[in-house]
């Protein structure tokens, strides 16, 4: 078949194997189904528990495997217990980001009737926006490389007009796509702090060269923290946000509890030539092994892979896909009965997916 894509796999930490294990056997099952597309895993290792084995977080050979692949599946990485010598933590994932240029980090935030949140919306109010993280410099540009002193610390954030310029386009133009599908009024919010920083003062204005070559979108601009509580108040205004890296990591997280919490939370990293794609949450050690996690994320970010590799590939059945699975864990989710215990279920972690799997029959 020539539309076989080979997939990199990185299993992770706590429980990451976990979740990710039956998330693999769903793709499998709906390429089966689907016989238009096809899939080869391959197997790479990194994250803390590799690193106290050996001493690498990511090795070459893993890295390369990421590099050749035509999509990366990465679970939750890093343990507490497991840190650098300088007391960080263990995070392969920003290590592949860098490397591989992943300069969007694309979070869904989507409210639906069954989903948990904690907002109190009007009847037949929805929530569907999508922030998008500049995921390889600004304020994560001297991860581990900060300068620590006896009488101060400090670290450098750096925004790149080059950066940026891809940044931008990539989120005009995921807002003209949401447009055309009816998803979204095609409105893009840059999220700043142009009014103390220069550095935000110049990334705004790169915003605004981007701006003016999409006529047919629209345009404003956003303080973080007005946009932290607009999220709450009237997170319905919102379309495509794209923000900086540290904002975009802590707004990424206040998204995933409105929908009620980081278990439901997916998540992609995307490039120019390669795309990541792992659940927002962390390893959870306190429940590693027991078969318990809950593995909608995982499944969920694997939605977003297979929407992304059939628009890319102009394979409609993926697309179709993607956006079954998604609405298939809706369903599950709406029903009650077959979730896990963190949603108010019994159900195991291959249950619960086996749930969403029986679903989409």
């Amino acid at each position: 078949m020539s539309n076989k894509f080979e997939i990199a796999v990185f299993n992770g930490d706590g429980i990451g194997p976990e979740i990710m294990e039956p998330t693999v056997d769903v793709l499998k099952s709906l390429a089966d189904r689907s016989g238009a597309y096809s899939f080869g895993f391959n197997y790479a290792d990194a994250g803390a528990a590799h690193y106290a084995e050996t001493g690498e977080s990511l090795p070459a050979e893993s890295l390369q495997i990421a590099r050749d692949a035509d999509a990366i599946l990465l679970s939750a990485m890093g343990l507490p217990s497991v840190r650098y010598p300088d007391g960080t933590e263990i995070s392969p994932q920003i290590e592949i980001r860098k490397e591989l240029d992943l300069f969007a980090g694309v979070r869904p935030v989507r409210i639906t009737p069954s989903s948990r949140t904690p907002l109190k919306l009007d009847g037949g109010q929805t929530v569907d926006f999508v922030l998008i993280r500049e995921s390889t410099e600004g304020l994560f540009h001297t991860q581990g490389c900060g300068e620590v002193h006896d009488d101060y610390a400090q670290e450098t954030l750096q925004i790149t007009r080059k950066t940026s310029e891809k940044l931008f386009k990539f989120a005009f133009n995921l807002a003209n796509q949401r447009k055309n599908s009816g998803q979204g009024r095609g409105h893009v919010t840059c999220v700043d702090k142009a009014n103390v920083f220069r550095s935000f003062a110049f990334f705004r204005s790169i915003f605004d060269e981007e701006a003016k070559k999409h006529s047919n979108l629209t345009s404003d601009h956003a303080y973080v923290d007005a946009t932290a509580l607009w999220m709450v108040e009237k997170p319905w205004s919102f379309d495509v946000m794209v923000t900086e890296n540290m904002f975009g990591d802590i707004l990424s997280d206040l998204g995933a509890g409105l929908m009620g919490g980081l278990g439901m939370a997916p998540s992609a990293d995307i490039g120019e030539s390669n795309a990541v794609f792992q659940p927002c949450h962390g390893t959870a050690p306190d429940i590693a092994g027991q078969g318990v996690a809950n593995p909608f994320a995982m499944i969920l970010s694997a939605a977003m892979m297979l929407d992304w590799l059939g628009t890319n590939n102009d394979i409609p059945e993926m697309v179709a896909d993607g956006l079954a699975l998604r609405d298939a864990v809706d369903s599950v989710i709406a029903a009650g009965t077959h979730v896990t215990r963190d949603l108010g279920g019994t159900l195991g972690t291959e249950a619960a997916a086996q749930a969403v799997l029986e679903t989409m029959v």
